[in-house]
């Protein structure tokens, strides 16, 4: 009666370890998909803070766009989106838009960006769809390496496993507009 309960339990040990690599492998495909759902998410969610909050933060003072990077990634510290491994500020593309009369949007070059939100009232003021009118604020989410466009980010799992091949998966672009609003200007500075 003895050897029977054993080998029943041996068999039971040979079987949880034929099973278990497959249910672990199963698990952190589920958990995987859990993540990139949320990193989904949360990607549109940053670029829609971010959009927020650069219509009204100074775009002229650098720790102004920084503290706007951080509080676009949910952190109050530099670093990278929690559970989204590499992304940090540099993912972070702000670009302030001019509005031709057509209602054609399109990005204000470094050049012709207004030197401070007080010159940017005044040249709306003067030619709302002048080239150095910031109108709108768009915010994306896309590799840093990227100038000329905004590309997709791509997929990074938490956990690199060998037989899994991730190339090829990317997170799609989160795009978000809105309309400039103070771009920092505070009520009384005086215009040029």
């Amino acid at each position: 009666m003895k050897t029977e309960r054993a080998r029943n339990t041996g068999s039971v040990v040979v079987e949880l370890a034929m099973t278990l690599p497959f249910f672990l492998l199963f698990m952190y495909g589920v958990l995987e998909c859990a993540r990139l759902m949320y990193l989904w998410n949360t990607l549109q969610d940053s670029a829609r803070v971010a959009a927020r909050a650069a219509a009204i933060a100074d775009f002229s003072d650098p720790a102004a766009q920084a503290a706007l990077r951080k509080r676009a990634l949910f952190r109050d510290t530099a670093g990278a989106l929690p559970l989204g491994e590499p992304i940090d500020g540099s993912y972070l593309r702000i670009e302030y838009l001019w509005q031709d009369a057509a209602g054609a949007l399109s990005p204000i070059p470094a050049a012709s960006m207004p030197a401070s939100p007080a010159q940017n009232l005044f040249n709306c003021t003067q030619d709302p769809n002048s080239a150095g009118c910031i109108r709108f604020v768009r915010a994306s989410i896309c590799q840093p390496a990227q100038q000329d466009r905004c590309a997709p980010v791509p997929v990074q799992p938490l956990l690199p496993l060998a037989p899994l091949d991730w190339a090829g998966l990317a997170l799609p672009t989160s795009t978000s507009l809105a309309r400039a609003e103070a771009l920092g200007y505070r009520a009384g500075a005086p215009l040029p």
